[in-house]
């Protein structure tokens, strides 16, 4: 039985890992081969988004890496120039690279501001920019944006990251305004998610550690792995045809009851 992803092209950012493990990206792309899409895998790291494509692969998806930084144009142009020389069309366009780097606002540097700004916010936009064209088309096609739970609950120590992805969720409603009918735009976003990127910062000891105390502190009292993300992903372009424009928090509840 064909999966619901059947004869779709989808493009993942950030989609490979760092060390082992499994990421938000790397989630996605694996639960959209699983579901009948053809993938491009893409990252910033070859090694990561040639893994990623090789594990669909093995498992009789389709999928082609392309490393690329999408914080710039020419790299995105690339990226989608390769995907319709490829495939001939783009179906699905998940942006879901991003990065945080600490500080409060005398800490930040504005070079650390600009640089958490052109992945998180301009990369979506330049992808978006570069693919919708393609999208219009073919008659259609659907945008999932990751944003984060701390576009809506202030994080102090993180001033650029929330910044960046309380834009990127006005950017989804914008683009949502703007393209529809025919191109639906939503965002997720994730709370504490069991990442690679975490344990990996973190150690496992430590990471261990943070997730049960992000557990103890949310309704549905447990943290999210990236798989809980993808399904949530899976349901904005295959399984909610009304929904547009919308941000959708997969955290536990974290953003109705945030800590103070």
């Amino acid at each position: 039985m064909p999966g619901r992803l059947h004869g779709k092209v989808a493009i993942v950012t950030g989609a490979g890992t760092i060390g082992a493990g499994m990421g938000n990206g790397k989630a996605v792309a694996l639960v959209f081969a699983q579901e009948g899409a053809a993938i491009v895998a893409v990252d910033v790291n070859a090694g990561g988004a040639e893994t990623t494509a090789n594990e669909i692969r093995e498992a009789g998806g389709v999928a082609l890496a392309i490393a690329g930084d999408v914080s710039r144009e020419a790299d995105v142009q690339r990226i989608v120039a390769g995907t319709i020389e490829r495939f001939g069309r783009i179906d699905i366009l998940h942006n879901n690279v991003g990065i945080e780097i600490p500080g409060d606002p005398v800490s930040t540097t504005e070079e650390d501001w600009d640089r958490v700004h052109d992945v998180n916010l301009k990369a979506p936009f330049l992808l978006c920019k570069h693919a919708i064209p393609h999208m219009e088309r073919q008659g259609g096609g659907a945008i999932v944006n990751v944003s984060s739970v701390a576009s809506e609950i202030p994080v102090g120590s993180s001033i650029a990251y929330g910044a960046s992805k309380a834009a990127l969720n006005m950017m989804t409603r914008s683009l949502a305004r703007a393209l529809g009918p025919e191109i639906r735009v939503n965002a997720v976003c994730p709370g504490y998610v069991d990442t690679a990127w975490h344990r990996n910062a973190h150690g496992d000891e430590r990471a261990n550690q943070i997730a049960a105390h992000y557990a103890s502190m949310v309704p549905a009292g447990d943290f999210a792995r990236p798989e809980d993300v993808a399904d949530a992903i899976i349901w904005l372009i295959e399984g909610a045809r009304q929904v547009t424009g919308e941000t959708i928090f997969v955290d536990g509840g974290l953003h109705i009851s945030p800590p103070r």
